[in-house]
This record gives structure tokens, C-alpha cells and sequence, in this order.
């Protein structure tokens, strides 16, 4: 059995899609925000304190880019994946590691310094200049998007690279920051949020969070 430990579209909310699109049994465990602070119980399962945690058997993941990568490949016959020799396996691993490296990192300082910290450590500079590197980095998915003759990043089909990718958009939205999009990035967005598994992953959290008795306020968009 797979458990994920998650709250309500954090970073775990990768995961949770993915399970949802390859349609495999699991346990949702959900986790007040910030866990560290909320559920301290919880830095005996994960010393990081953080969220993703993904468990099944002895393997134990924290990273959420590369939980994506792991049931993808686990899973070959749902097509989630991509391996050589196949010419798109470059172009897979890039999209589904910058997703995190290069989309999400911006935004976490921008998260800290503009929501999180209370009003004395707020930094409204550091939100605007990262904000602005967000959107820079945003252009390769507005360039890809153009230059392609698919709905999807990499390989002519939805992939695990997608949910990555697709994890820094939900996050921008909930920043704000998501009128700012290019017009082919913005088409993008909208065509992941109509699949069935990103839609089934948003109920489920929620139902799971209202059944453990969790506050259903997205993680993004917590105030200190």
C-alpha cells in the first residue's frame, strides 16, 4: 500500500496527482500546515518535517519531483513515463526536475517573505524580484508551448513532466501570479486542470481533509 502525507495543495499535491492519473490504491494522510509546528508528532516519520512524504514498504521519499518520476516508472504501462531510447528522455527528466528547481524555488521565497513571515519579517522586495524570476523562467513553458504540436510538454503526451510543471502553475495561481501567464502557457494550464485525474486529486483532498479533521485551507494560501 502507498500513504502519502500531504496537505492541502502543498508541494504533496504532485504526488497526489499522480496517484490519482495512474488510478492505484492508497492511503491520504493529511497534516495541518506547516506540519512542523502543527503536528510535531510528525518529525518522527520525517525529520525534515516537511511534506511530501511518500511510504511504500521501506521506500521512503520526501522529494515530490522525484515521487512523480518514481510511480511513473513503477507504473510503464499507464504512460506516464519516459525512458530510452526514446529521444524525448532528455527533454522528460529537464521539464520534470525544472518544475521544481527552477518554478517552485522562486516561489517558496516568495510564499516566506510575502505570507508567511509575520508583518515585521515581511520582505517586499525579495517578493518582487522573485516573482519577476518566476515569470522569466515561466518563458521556457510559454516558448514550448508555442513552438509544439502537442498539448503537452515533452514526448506528444501527458507525462509525469506535466504534473511537475503543472504543480508550479497551481502555486502561481494561488500567488497571484497567474494573469501574468503567456496566452500558450495560460491554454496549458486550463487543458491540465480538465483532466479527470487532476480533478479527482483536488477532491480527494478535501474530502480527506474534512473526514481527518484538517482545516481545508490550501497550504499557499495559510497566514501566519
Amino acid at each position: 500500500m502507498l500513504h502519502l502525507h500531504h496537505c492541502v495543495s502543498a508541494r504533496s499535491f504532485r504526488p497526489l496527482w499522480m496517484l490519482e492519473e495512474l488510478q492505484l490504491p492508497y492511503q491520504l494522510h493529511m497534516l495541518p500546515f506547516p506540519p512542523r509546528a502543527k503536528a510535531r508528532w510528525f518529525l518522527d516519520e520525517n525529520p525534515l518535517g516537511t511534506v511530501p512524504l511518500l511510504v511504500q514498504g521501506d521506500t521512503r521519499m520526501t522529494e515530490s519531483a522525484a515521487m512523480c518520476q518514481y510511480l511513473a516508472a513503477a507504473h510503464p504501462d499507464a504512460g506516464l513515463d519516459v525512458r530510452p531510447p526514446d529521444p524525448a528522455f532528455g527533454a522528460y527528466l529537464n521539464w520534470l526536475h525544472m518544475g521544481e528547481a527552477t518554478l517552485t524555488f522562486p516561489q517558496t521565497l516568495v510564499l516566506r517573505y510575502g505570507r508567511f513571515e509575520p508583518a515585521e519579517r515581511k520582505q517586499p522586495q525579495v517578493v518582487e524580484d522573485y516573482s519577476r524570476w518566476f515569470l522569466a523562467r515561466l518563458r521556457a513553458v510559454e516558448t514550448a508551448m508555442t513552438q509544439s504540436r502537442s498539448d503537452y510538454l515533452c514526448a506528444g503526451r501527458f507525462t509525469a513532466a506535466d504534473v511537475s510543471v503543472g504543480y508550479a502553475l497551481l502555486l502561481a495561481e494561488h500567488l497571484g501570479l497567474s494573469p501574468q501567464f503567456g496566452g500558450a502557457t495560460l491554454m496549458y494550464w486550463h487543458r491540465l486542470q480538465q483532466r479527470p485525474g487532476y480533478q479527482r486529486a483536488m477532491a480527494a483532498q478535501i474530502a480527506a481533509a474534512k473526514e481527518q479533521d484538517v482545516p481545508t485551507t490550501p497550504a499557499p494560501d495559510t497566514r501566519p
